[in-house]
């Protein structure tokens, strides 16, 4: 049964073709055994409290236990009832009543708790190595760091034991980890999933993040655990859509070149630009942004107001307790005697500032690709200088959420040297399934295999947005198709992309004449008609009437019909916006013409005249 694959899908596959749970949780323990690796567990469930767990799920039923017999692991500065609560600290040791609320919600879904993970001590550390339990070891490449603070979550996915894992990001934890043990880390917007349970580190910033071997997992298990939670004051009401398709043009804002800081390791810059170059295979713009302003802000975390917020979480257990904390997070948190509250008013200050300044260039672009990690370091090395190593790991992970931002680490293969490669995907808060769904692609096209365990990603689920209460499905034809000028608009509406489809082959496209810029119509027409491409997005319904009643004559809204039969509410042309106008229709879409008039830079007249069939409208 070791052959066992832990992706979700595949091992509800095998549930339902008749795999026993027992079986599931016999993997279990022989992979940790065959990991023999002490670090990475605090604590480990019983195998008997295991199959208790499993025989209290009743029949396999993933319709209403999403995670049914799913085995996760826990970071342990997270609560888990009945199991210790270290944050890898001994003497902090207590036994909550009761299951942190994402832990709860996940236990209620199906999924079945194997035991509580290694950190870097109270959260505080991007490297792994700071804890009293021994070093977990990196699934990947034993000579590297795992990764912190969320070390044992991480290589425990990595390799097979679980099939997801629990961990905290307040500066990278679950990022970090993530790209150093080949697996996909989601940080969702903070405040998405609930903090309460958690050990804080940062409160105004912590969030509980997500490992996970595939992007499908990662998300589907942020489905099930967001929802607001009265028990958190920072908890917040994030709409949770369906992992949807990627829209066909995306813009990405990644760091200019110049501004790109990998310290040396030219493997990682190698690596970086071929992830770049995977997405715009994929369709994306890239965007180079100045950086600086990112960096700065980076620099804020481990100044002033958020030392002393680190400081604030654990004060009455350090001033009794000084010298049970690791000497490197000692060193760390025990700076915020230092400062005063002025000193953490200038910080809050600050990042207002670059809050401020920032918020259009994040406003400008769809998303952003940063490295997820600008190098690798081994133990020895972060052991020899733990401080400035660390400080370096954080350059593309430290001001995410100073920024409310959201983001996913995404696997995009193997350095040219051997070593793991990823990526972050960055969005605004709230854009957690607009980066998933291009992290999914990603990896799909550049990542063979899961973690450490060799096993091929598994087939690619067709995904697309459900039809949902109280939205309406726009048909789109010109500007308003992703990347185009117009489709912002439809973003400020609310509106979110569904699909890119045809029209059934019964339209013509024309570039209307008379426009100050460029713009197309669609018309039905009787014969000689063909297939047009086409992107269906959805609205909000309230949205929907003011949207389309800012619509300018000649075009209007009717009912489009698809190619896979289906009709929906769309933009077309009146019969008097074709006076003068040009057929268009050969070049199967508006996208492809914009291309290929550019790409020969000639005007539309002069473009149409020179293409067979290329009919100047005359009405009608």
């Amino acid at each position: 049964m070791s052959d066992i694959h832990f992706d979700i899908a595949s091992l509800h596959a095998a549930y339902r073709g008749g795999l026993a749970v027992g079986d599931v949780i016999a993997t279990i323990f022989t992979r940790i055994e065959a990991a023999d690796d002490p670090g990475i567990f605090i604590h480990l469930t019983a195998k008997a409290d295991l199959l208790a767990q499993a025989a209290a799920l009743g029949p396999f039923d993933p319709a209403t236990k999403p995670l049914w017999g799913i085995p996760f692991a826990v970071k342990d500065n997270i609560d888990v009832a009945g199991m210790p609560t270290t944050a890898a600290c001994a003497e902090y040791t207590y036994w909550p009543e009761k299951d942190a609320t994402v832990v709860a919600r996940l236990k209620a879904a199906g999924a079945l708790v194997v035991g509580k993970t290694n950190l870097d001590q109270f959260a505080t550390g991007l490297v792994g190595v700071r804890t009293p339990w021994p070093i977990p070891r990196n699934a990947i490449d034993e000579a590297l760091v795992p990764g912190g603070s969320s070390s044992g979550s991480a290589v425990a996915t990595a390799r097979g034991i679980v099939s997801f894992a629990l961990g905290t990001d307040t500066a990278g934890s679950g990022r970090i980890p993530a790209g150093l043990n080949n697996i996909v880390g989601l940080k969702p917007t903070v405040g998405a999933l609930s903090a309460a349970g958690v050990v804080p580190a940062c409160r105004t910033l912590d969030c509980v993040s997500v490992f996970a071997l595939t992007v499908d997992d990662a998300y589907g298990v942020f489905s099930v655990a967001a929802a607001r939670d009265a028990a958190d004051p920072y908890s917040r009401d994030i709409v949770v859509q369906p992992l949807a398709a990627r829209q066909p043009v995306l813009t990405v804002g990644v760091p200019v070149k110049a501004e790109l800081k990998f310290f040396g390791d030219t493997a990682m810059q190698t690596g970086f630009e071929a992830s770049l170059a995977i997405l715009s295979r994929l369709g994306c713009r890239l965007v180079e942004i100045p950086f600086g302003d990112f960096y700065a802000t980076s620099n804020l975390l481990y100044e002033g107001a958020w030392v002393a917020e680190r400081y604030a979480a654990i004060r009455d257990f350090m001033e009794a307790n000084e010298a049970a904390l690791h000497q490197v997070t000692r060193k760390i948190i025990g700076g915020a005697s230092n400062l005063s509250a002025a000193d953490a008013f200038c910080g809050l200050y600050a990042l207002q500032a670059y809050k401020a300044k920032l918020a259009p260039v994040i406003a400008s672009v769809d998303l952003f690709c940063v490295p997820t990690a600008p190098t690798h370091y081994t133990t020895a090395t972060v052991l020899t200088d733990p401080v400035e190593t660390n400080s370096r790991l954080g350059t593309y992970t430290n001001f995410v959420n100073l920024l409310d931002m959201c983001g996913i680490a995404v696997p995009t293969g193997k350095r040219d040297d051997g070593l793991p490669m990823s990526v972050t995907l960055l969005a605004a808060a709230g854009a957690d399934g607009l980066v998933a769904s291009v992290a999914r692609d990603l990896h799909a096209a550049s990542s063979p295999t899961l973690g450490a365990t060799g096993w091929r990603q598994p087939s690619a689920q067709p995904v697309g947005a459900s039809v949902e209460d109280g939205t309406i499905e726009l048909v789109v034809v010109g500007a308003h198709l992703s990347g185009m000028p117009l489709n912002g608009h439809l973003k400020e509406a609310g509106a979110r992309f569904c699909r890119a489809m045809r029209t059934a082959s019964s339209y013509k496209l024309y570039e209307l004449a008379g426009q100050t810029t460029p713009k197309p119509g669609l018309v039905r027409v009787e014969n000689g008609g063909t297939a047009i491409e086409v992107e269906v997005w959805r609205l909000p319904a309230d949205a929907f009437g003011h949207f389309v009643a800012a619509i300018p004559s000649p075009l209007g809204i009717g009912n489009i019909e698809l190619d896979d039969g289906s009709t929906a509410k769309g933009f077309l042309v009146e019969s008097v916006g074709l006076l003068g106008a040009f057929d268009i229709s050969s070049f199967g879409g508006w996208r492809r013409f914009l291309s290929d008039r550019s790409r020969l830079n000639t005007s539309s007249t002069e473009y149409s005249e020179a293409r067979a069939g290329g009919d100047t409208a005359r009405g009608g």
